[in-house]
This record gives structure tokens, sequence and C-alpha cells, in this order.
């Protein structure tokens, strides 16, 4: 049997946090030392007769196969990960699918792609660490039986309505069920009756027994088995009962060796009932111990998203957005085709550590690590996103021809030479931005404005003379002239001092383009606050289409390059759309944190 080691060698941890704190103890104290593996998820028999497990702590990350991980599931993959990795341990990815009215073997696909985007693999040391609940329904049902046996389990046929009647509240305690009294032998032959198909939905479930005053709620016979007739995309129609969540996330845990499972806050009032169901089963022999200990961390919630898989679907459902992908969405699927990288997503993740609170992280924070990763890689290109043609009427004076280019060049990244250089040429006619044009400027305005001079950037100073315009007083062509022996990077071409430099791109060879230019889909940091309705906060100008002119080296972009386009921001080729020939650019952030200013 194929066992385990764990990948590499980790650096000592340098930031701090709680969970750190309680995995450091336990290595020290060696809490996990003699637990025992066998080669792959099992019950107690078969870990003890594996040997000493090679993985100094087991996480994992249990997405549930219903939709399409966000930005909230980024932390826990890389908190989850980023623990065994840097405590010498493994981390695996499963997938929590006891609900098969609502999963597909499409987010599980959109799962594993996602995860692996981000950076992670459960591959470690040549085994591999993807598992399914599903897989671990025999033994589920196994330990639900020996739960009956043991009188810790019935089959309680109350109406829903009465069993949630009889639960009582946080100053009531619940009633015991009128079947709750039933001998195992009965509770035995109605849990094969839910088993065998004939039972409808509802009329049925199988519930622990364990104390229906207790001030936790959780601990008030909480239900394991519920009748559901459903395919499910990974067993088909073998069952017609499924394992509650709380009953079975416990035993997957174990079954897999797991030593810290990790949950956010809203699972801590589960915890009582998480260890007191692996405790009896330890108990009977069906496991062993040490037993997986569970650990709370508060939820990070991104503002100015949402991201209840609900209203998720409901942007999606009523073409709010264009998709998943859509780069508004605070999908992972979204982010990545927006332009962010894995980098600055984990970046984020481990920059917020964990905490026994849910914390509020500003959208800035995520988009101030997304400018860290790409200013030291992105190539820098120029583009015109909003154009007006700049005529420079003396062209055919200066260089004897109106139809000369003149060769120019730039860095393809100005702290990295070993890049190259981007190359282009300055012609007659040349495309610039509408707004670095003023009739009559405002004051502090440096750019052009008949009489001003200015740098055209790896060009030529020019010397700005007017405008012409259409009969609705719209701008139709801005007009300069050029100031001879100022070119960029010869001798002599500062000695013409000027206070404005502007972007710009030949008209001879620039790259048509469609740009898309995203802002954040919500208008309010939180937009379902208070119970609002979040499309009452939709950002009307969260997407801007324009039709923009793009320095000609981007002419050989592939999908996913990204470049920061000067003075702009950073942006992406589109990994759906964008095409040789017809070019589609999404922008992925400014160069700035610009918004509410």
């Amino acid at each position: 049997m194929a066992h385990d080691t764990p990948s590499g060698t980790a650096p000592k941890p340098v930031a701090a946090n709680f969970l750190r704190g309680i995995i450091e103890r336990d290595l020290e104290a060696g809490t996990w030392a003699q637990r025992r593996w066998g080669g792959g998820p099992g019950d107690g028999a078969q870990h003890a007769a594996g040997p000493l497990d090679p993985a100094k702590i087991r996480t994992r990350f249990p997405p549930e196969p219903n939709g399409y991980l966000h930005v909230g599931h980024a932390k826990s993959i890389c908190l989850n990960f980023g623990l065994a990795r840097d405590y010498g341990g493994v981390c695996h990815l499963r997938f929590d699918d006891t609900n098969p009215e609502k999963e597909e073997q499409e987010y599980v696909d959109a799962i594993v792609e996602a995860v692996r985007w981000l950076g992670f693999d459960w591959n470690v040391g040549g085994t591999d660490h993807l598992f399914y609940a599903s897989n671990y329904f025999d033994f589920m049902l196994r330990a639900a039986n020996a739960l009956i046996d043991a009188g810790l389990a019935y089959v309680d046929e109350q109406s829903a309505e009465a069993m949630r009647a009889n639960r009582g509240d946080f100053t009531t305690p619940g009633t015991n069920s009128p079947f709750r009294s039933r001998t195992p032998a009965e509770n035995h032959a109605r849990f094969a009756e839910m088993q065998s198909g004939h039972m409808p939905e509802g009329a049925a479930v199988l519930r622990a027994k364990i104390d229906m005053a207790s001030p936790n709620i959780n601990l008030r016979d909480p239900a394991l088995y519920r009748i559901k007739h459903a395919t499910h995309h990974n067993t088909g129609d073998k069952w017609h009962i499924y394992p509650m969540y709380a009953y079975a996330h416990p035993i997957e845990d174990a079954l897999e060796n797991i030593t810290h499972s990790i949950c956010t806050l809203e699972f801590e009032d589960q915890r009582p009932w998480y260890d007191w169901l692996l405790e009896r089963l330890a108990d009977m022999g069906l496991l062993n111990r040490p037993l997986p200990k569970q650990y709370e961390f508060g939820r990070l919630n991104l503002s100015y998203v949402v991201t209840s898989k609900r209203k998720l679907r409901e942007l999606v459902a009523e073409h709010i957005v264009e998709g998943w992908d859509d780069p508004r969405m605070p999908t992972i699927f979204g982010m990545r085709r927006r332009g962010y990288t894995p980098a600055s997503i984990r970046a984020m993740a481990d920059g917020t550590g964990a905490s026994k609170t849910n914390i509020w992280l500003d959208y800035g924070v995520l988009e101030g690590c997304l400018r860290n990763d790409l200013e030291g890689q992105a190539p820098r290109a120029m583009a015109v996103l909003d154009p007006v043609p700049l005529v420079l009427e003396n062209w055919a004076e200066v260089f004897g021809s109106a139809g000369h280019v003149e060769p120019c060049q730039a860095p393809a990244h100005p702290q990295r030479p070993e890049l190259g250089q981007r190359q282009f040429g300055l012609g007659a006619q040349v495309w610039i931005e509408k707004d670095d044009f003023a009739e009559v400027p405002a004051k502090g305005f440096f750019r052009l404005f008949p009489g001003n001079k200015v740098r055209l950037k790896y060009g030529m100073v020019i010397e700005c003379t007017g405008c012409e315009k259409d009969a609705a007083g719209q701008v139709t062509q801005v007009l300069a002239r050029v100031v001879p022996g100022t070119k960029s990077g010869t001798p002599g071409s500062d000695a013409v001092k000027v206070k404005g430099t502007i972007t710009w791109v030949g008209a001879h060879d620039a790259v048509p383009a469609t740009v898309n230019l995203y802002d954040r889909l919500f208008t309010e940091a939180q937009p379902d606050a208070g119970g609002r309705d979040f499309r009452e906060v939709l950002n009307p100008n969260s997407k801007q289409v324009v039709q923009a002119w793009l320095e000609p080296g981007l002419a050989d972009a592939q999908r996913e390059n990204r470049f920061q386009f000067e003075r702009h921001g950073y942006f992406v080729a589109d990994r759906e759309l964008h095409a040789a020939g017809a070019p589609v650019f999404n922008r992925i952030t400014t160069l700035k944190d610009s918004w509410g200013t």
C-alpha cells in the first residue's frame, strides 16, 4: 500500500496566529506523534495496521460541490494548505457531497481547477489526497447501526413540524420524542425500511440519543440520516438515505486522520456534538485515538461584494452579471478572468492571519496586494482609451515626407532590463486621450492647450496650435507642431523644458481593441447590510466598454497576459474573448485606489 510523505522542507513560520500556536504546542508535546496511517482513509483497524503517519499534521479543505468558490473560500484554502505546508503536513481536498439535490460534477471540476490555480496541490509524495465524503457512506451506515446497537440512536417518525416544536429553544428544554424509547431491534427494522426506498421523504429520520434538555441545542438528539430519493453525482441511485452534514463531517475527518479540523465560527456550537460522536465511535472500536480536534476561526468578509451562494446565483440568473466568471464577481473564476494573480490572493489571505472574530476587509487591501504583485512583473505599454487624433502639422516639413515614421523605443519594464525594449513608431498622426487637450485650460493643467508645449512620451516635444471641431462643437482633432531635435534619448533632447508628458499611440501602427473598464459591482461597502436588497446598491458604472488604440506590440498578447497600460492601470487579455486580430482587454485595477474620490 502506498504511503505519503510531506513535501519539501518547510521554512519556519513567521506570521503568528492562534492556530499556529495550537499546532506548535501540539508538535512540541508530541500529541500526534504516535498516530498511524493506513495509506488512505479508513477505519480504526486500517490505520492501526499502518506505520506511523509521516505527516506531522493533517488538515483539509472540504467544500460542498454546490457552487463556485469565491474569495471567502480562498481564505480557507490558503489557511489549510498553508498550515500543512509550513508544519510538514498534508492537506486533503475533500468534497463534502452529502446533499445530492444541490451538487453537480460541474462544481467538482470547477473547484479542482480553482484550488490548483491558486497554487495548491493535494498530491504529496506520489499519493493523491482528493477524497469524497460519498465514498465513506458505507462506513457512515456501519457507524449508524453501531449507535443503534448501543442504544444511542433511534428512528423518529414525528412530522417535521412536531420535531421542530419539541426541540425547544434557548430558554425552553426539548421534549422527548414518542419514538425515543424504541428498542434497538425496532430501530434497526425501521432504519432498514428507510433505506429500502419505500418510505417517502420526510417520513422518518435517524437521530442520535443524547439529551433533549441540553443547553446546547445541537445536542438535543441531532439528526443523523434523512430520506432522499435523488440521484447522486458520485454514487448514482445506490442510496435512499443520506447523512446529515453535521454527522458526516466529523466521521470524514476521523477516517482521513485529520489532526486539526479548521472551521469558521458558525461551527463553534457544533463542536460538542463533533466530539461526542467521535468519542462514542472510538469507544466502540470503530475509530482510533487520538481523534481529530475542531478549531474555529473568524470568517473573512470583503467590502463591496456579496459572497452568499444564493445571492451570487441570483446575480447570474437575473443576468445582472454575465456568468459565474464575470470579472465583477467575487468568485475565484471571476477574479481570475478579471486578471487577479494567485499570488495577490494568497498575500491577502496570509496577511489577514486567523482570529477568533469575523473581520471585514476593505476591498482596497486586496487591490493593494494585487498592485504590489503586478508592479514588479507586468510589462508596460501605452494605450489610448478615449481617443482623439492629434495631427502634427509640420511633420513633412521636419522629416521631408508626410509618411515618414520615426522609430521610438521604451523599456518593457523600467526595473527589469532583461525583458528588453518595446518598439513603436511616431508618425504625422497619433491618438491621444481626449482629456489631454483643453481649449481653455484650468489652473494647473500642463497638458495640451494652444501655445503650450508637452512631450509625447518616449517621442518628441510638440507645441499645440489649436483644434478642429464639428458642428456640435466637439473636438474632432487636435493640432500641433513638432519641435525638431527633441526626440527622447538623443543629444540635446532635453534642451526644451516642458511641464507635461502625455502618452500616445501612432495612428499608422495602433492596434484597435475592445477594453472593458470594470469597477466594483456595488456602491456600498456592505451591500446586503441589515437585510437590504443588494440590488438597490448596484453600481451602474461597474462595466464600461470602450474602443481603444493600443501600442503595436500588444497585437501578439496571449490570453491572460497582463500589462500596465501607462497612466491607466493594470489590464489583462481576456481569457475567453481575446483573440488575434480581435483583442479584448479587461481592466484589473487602477494604478492607485481612487474609489470614492
